[in-house]
């Protein structure tokens, strides 16, 4: 249902990669590789992305990322794994959170990167965008199906990696539009503030130094309520540390990993 690839050895410790809005697992190739010799590494594709069934999409079930995290355990039941490291990326991350907290025994290491609890300014909480900006974001793609993906795919990948740019444009114009305009509504409106202080995993936190849709505050603010985690900047500019700092990304998630 999920286009799942699992490499390494079946008996390795599991390692998980859950992409972000609009993209699919191949976003990962830069990263995923370097833990095939050890790790047991599980990519996917979110319902409604990538190569995933369309079936496996639901109005009702994916209108809360609550949905997601169920998709994500579900997977892993099926798969016959647990004691499992999640590394999520941008609205991932929050999907890994709900997903640990319903089940701490199956997903029990949660790497976020690039990650927001809210992506709505709100008071002194710095999250990137103002109310207007998301409601004309949401506007944009329900009356132009051809027209956000430019914008938005600029925000995601910074002004300095236009091939990274391209390759977020293509994957966002595979989405279909109904789907992308839902799951960014989910996204983008979304609040899981409240769920930061129910983690009991250990966490590490990658945030892009100069990322205007998660700001260093927005990596700060997860990393200050989540008991115990650790935030590691990465320096690079854009939405997407795996493909922007590959390496770094996964200098600091090996490190995190040694320690645990």
């Amino acid at each position: 249902m999920l286009n799942v690839t699992v490499t390494g050895p079946a008996d390795g410790p599991v390692i998980v990669f859950a992409h972000g809005f609009g993209c699919g697992q191949q976003m990962w190739r830069h990263v995923a590789p370097a833990f095939d010799a050890e790790y047991r590494v599980v990519l996917f594709d979110l319902p409604g992305a990538g190569e995933a069934d369309p079936a496996s999409y639901d109005p009702l079930r994916h209108g809360s990322l609550d949905g997601y995290a169920v998709d994500v355990l579900t997977m892993l039941r099926d798969l016959g794994l647990s004691d499992v490291t999640l590394v999520g990326h941008s609205v991932s991350a929050m999907i890994g959170v709900l997903a640990h907290v319903a089940a701490p025994d199956v997903v029990t290491r949660l790497v976020l990167v690039n990650p927001s609890a809210r992506y709505l300014d709100d008071d002194s909480y710095v999250g990137g965008f103002s109310e207007a900006d998301i409601d004309d974001l949401l506007t944009l793609m329900d009356r132009n199906h051809l027209g956000w993906q430019d914008p938005l795919s600029g925000m995601v990948a910074g002004p300095e990696a236009p091939e990274v740019k391209e390759e977020v444009e293509e994957s966002f114009c595979r989405t279909r539009p109904e789907i992308a305009a839902q799951f960014a509504a989910v996204t983008f409106r979304g609040d899981n503030r409240a769920d930061l202080p129910l983690v009991t995993a250990p966490t590490l936190v990658l945030q892009a130094t100069d990322d205007v849709v998660a700001p260093v505050p927005a990596g700060t603010y997860i990393r200050d309520h989540i008991p115990g985690a650790e935030l590691v900047l990465v320096e690079t500019r854009g939405h997407c540390a795996h493909l922007s700092a590959p390496e770094v990304t996964i200098d600091a998630i090996q490190r995190f990993l040694a320690a645990r």
